[in-house]
């Protein structure tokens, strides 16, 4: 495999407008997601940027750079768009799609789920187990059902699976064969994709596998303010911690 981390960014946030850009710290939020996927050390960077700005972020962070259609419907569609842009000659066979608003998450889980797309799969991501009652009844919290062997059955905001024991929740990163990322884009969004309002739900309907590699932390998206504040405090003890090292 040889893998490239795509980072789409846009400033047309509902909820936080203005997102990739916001404070963390002194730096924008587009520059400690790139930092973190490049400490991944699974490949070179890319930001695929819907505005200027945040195209100067990115490259200001060290990351490459291809600007994409702001009217373009998905992360996935930019992650595409920009691929094809920077790698015409297709050198990159893998794409992580690497969320812009997961600035706590940890590169050694990118390098994680880089390593779950074993053979045969097409697509890989994470999940994180849990035994909170409020988190399975949240329908934020999307829920992944998987077989023993780590293949995804499902994705559902719903409480699921029934019964008693734990749920797994969705780690937001993308793991795609490069092929696979291309018949996605083409697709149109699924009926299961429409009412779950959930994208992998188009890949499961399309036939596509579906691996998942369970981690034990749960980072989540910046998608409000007090995500945000949330997001500031976790980066601010990691800063803690190293200093203290």
């Amino acid at each position: 495999m040889n893998p490239v981390i795509v980072i789409p960014a846009r400033m047309a946030s509902t909820r936080l407008p203005g997102k990739p850009l916001a404070d963390i710290h002194g730096r924008p939020m587009i520059a400690w997601v790139a930092d973190l996927a490049r400490a991944a050390g699974v490949g070179p960077v890319l930001v695929a940027a819907a505005e200027e700005e945040v195209a100067e972020a990115a490259l200001r962070a060290g990351a490459h750079v291809t600007l994409t259609d702001p009217e373009l419907p998905s992360g996935s569609d930019r992650v595409h768009a920009a691929l094809e842009a920077f790698d015409p000659a297709r050198r990159f066979d893998v794409a992580v799609n690497l969320q812009g608003d997961m600035p706590t998450m940890a590169p050694a889980d990118i390098a994680r789920a880089v390593a779950a797309l074993r053979p045969g799969a097409d697509i890989a991501t994470l999940v994180s187990p849990s035994n909170d009652e409020a988190e399975r009844a949240n329908p934020n919290i999307v829920k992944a059902i998987r077989a023993q062997d780590g293949r995804c059955l499902a994705f559902t905001r719903a409480p699921a699976p029934w019964g008693e024991g734990p749920i797994e929740r969705h780690v937001g990163v993308y793991v795609y064969r490069r092929d696979a990322l291309a018949r996605f884009v083409a697709a149109p969004p699924s009926p299961l994709e429409l009412r779950e309002k959930l994208e992998q739900m188009r890949a499961l309907e399309m036939g596509m596998t579906i691996v998942a590699d369970a981690i034990t932390d749960f980072p989540k998206g910046v998608d409000s303010p007090p995500d945000l504040e949330a997001a500031r405090a976790v980066l601010a003890a990691r800063r803690a911690d190293v200093s203290a090292r």
